[in-house]
């Protein structure tokens, strides 16, 4: 099992009304902790077990909502000593266009797919980017296209529009968060985002609660309130107060390489468009990156952050440059919950997938969230992660192995280590940081070798007996 103990279970805070559905989506919970990403088939014991979950998924009382709901009361609990988080938001398409039966229980997301969107919030701690939970996510469908109805759209409300979601975050993170701190005592929250989440109506809804902020990247030129300008062309004014290097993780434009940043910043007052009707301008500061001589064929960086937080010196900027970067994790959470959990492999219908996808999500959350413990606090200890009889296991499978052991017994570094070894991470490879996909391999052969240790000691006691 992936988490330690109960006080780590997510599920220890839903309530159905049905003591039974309690129980089925602990039961659930459970086995897909120990076998995720493999088929229903193989993640339940028996016929009957599969049976049950079945008809829980397709139970209309139960629904994606209520089953991630604790989990994010989980991270709620987690973040409640910080006085500051950061929220990075994303957006991903799970696509099951190869589903021929109930295909109306999805929706078209593009390129000829259908499935579902699913849009979620990173609680990440600012100062070393370890991410710690989930504090937000919304699943929904598109509707179907229904020709001569296109020309409606146009008439939806904006709360009815995709776009809100950027805006619905601010509004119910505060109301999870409050869940365990009073009112007067939440921390501050950053909302990350990226060129999507740049509306007006996301700077408005900043501009409302008192502990909240944004940093996003911009994706419109605007015009400027009080200049006769816009955005892009009057940062690019401003003289360059420095230039810095970061590493930029490989995707699917660019391979891995270290980028030389000119930094420029200043405050900004942007107009607000016509449709608020309450609000003028939004003052706030602008930090603009773009990357000095970058390697032959390769597009170079460029970044306009738009931030409520105040920039005034050189270190200020690199603190928000240093949180943009921490966007990436959410596209990592992505990779874990597709590749890992494999939630796009499933074939069940519409609302059956909903309830699946919120048992799935907070495996793939707490995955990374392991992944970067390694790496953030390695010398805590390993039973912070693990069960005693992990430990046990990992203990015994490391000296079986008769390999020198670097790290300190009993550490998270020593026990993500071992946990990666089982996966097939290649100690060999010294400057190879270890990756999430070694790491969710791993951990579903440690959960098989204890499942085996226990039946050995099951079976020993009862011949002792």
């Amino acid at each position: 099992m992936i988490v330690r103990n109960y006080e780590e279970k997510w599920l220890c805070r839903s309530n159905f009304v049905d003591k039974r559905l309690n129980r089925r989506a602990q039961l659930i919970q459970e086995r897909l902790q120990d076998k995720y990403g493999q088929p229903l088939s193989k993640v339940f014991k028996n016929a009957s077990e599969l049976r049950r979950t079945y008809e829980f998924l397709a139970n209309p009382k139960t629904s994606f909502e209520k089953i991630v709901e604790s989990s994010h009361y989980q991270t709620a609990n987690r973040v409640k000593n910080l006085p500051l988080i950061l929220s990075v938001g994303d957006t991903s398409f799970l696509d099951y266009k190869k589903i021929k039966i109930k295909r109306e229980e999805y929706g078209p997301i593009g390129n000829g797919g259908n499935g579902l969107i699913l849009h979620s919030s990173l609680a990440v701690e600012p100062n070393s980017g370890q991410p710690l939970g989930l504090l937000w996510e919304k699943l929904w469908k598109r509707e179907q296209k229904v020709p001569g109805k296109e020309k409606r759209k146009k008439a939806k409300g904006f709360e009815e529009k995709e776009s809100y979601k950027w805006v619905e975050s601010l509004k119910k993170i505060p109301e999870i968060l409050a869940e365990e701190h009073s009112y007067d005592n939440l921390p501050q929250v950053i909302h990350v985002f990226d060129r999507e989440g740049d509306i007006s109506e996301v700077f408005e809804e900043a501009q409302k609660h008192q502990n909240c902020g944004v940093l996003i990247r911009a994706a419109h030129n605007r015009s400027l309130s009080e200049e006769e300008d816009y955005l892009w062309d009057y940062v690019s004014k401003q003289p360059v107060q420095f230039e810095h290097e970061i590493q930029l993780p490989k995707n699917h434009k660019r391979k891995k390489r270290i980028a030389t940043l000119a930094i420029r910043f200043c405050p900004v007052k942007l107009r607000s468009p016509q449709r608020l009707k309450d609000t003028e301008s939004f003052n706030i500061y602008a930090v603009y990156a773009e990357e000095i001589e970058p390697p032959e064929g390769e597009e170079p960086i460029s970044w306009m952050l738009l931030t409520t937080e105040k920039v005034a010196i050189n270190s200020d900027a690199l603190t928000m440059l240093r949180w943009y970067t921490y966007r990436w994790l959410i596209e990592e959470y992505h990779k874990v919950l597709k590749s890992g959990c494999q939630v796009e492999s499933y074939r069940l219908a519409g609302e059956s997938m909903e309830v699946l996808v919120g048992f799935l999500t907070p495996i793939a959350a707490d995955l990374l969230r392991m992944t970067y413990l390694n790496r953030t606090q390695p010398d805590s200890s390993a039973e912070t992660i693990l069960t005693p009889l992990q430990i046990k296991v990992l203990a015994a499978e490391s000296l079986n192995s008769k390999r020198k052991i670097k790290q300190k017994l009993n550490t998270v570094a020593w026990a993500i280590q071992e946990i990666a070894r089982l996966g097939g991470y290649l100690e060999h490879r010294k400057n190879t940081p270890i990756g999430i996909t070694v790491l969710w391999r791993g951990w579903l052969e440690l959960i098989s070798l204890c499942r085996g240790w226990s039946l050995r000691e099951r079976l020993q006691n009862h011949l002792d007996f």
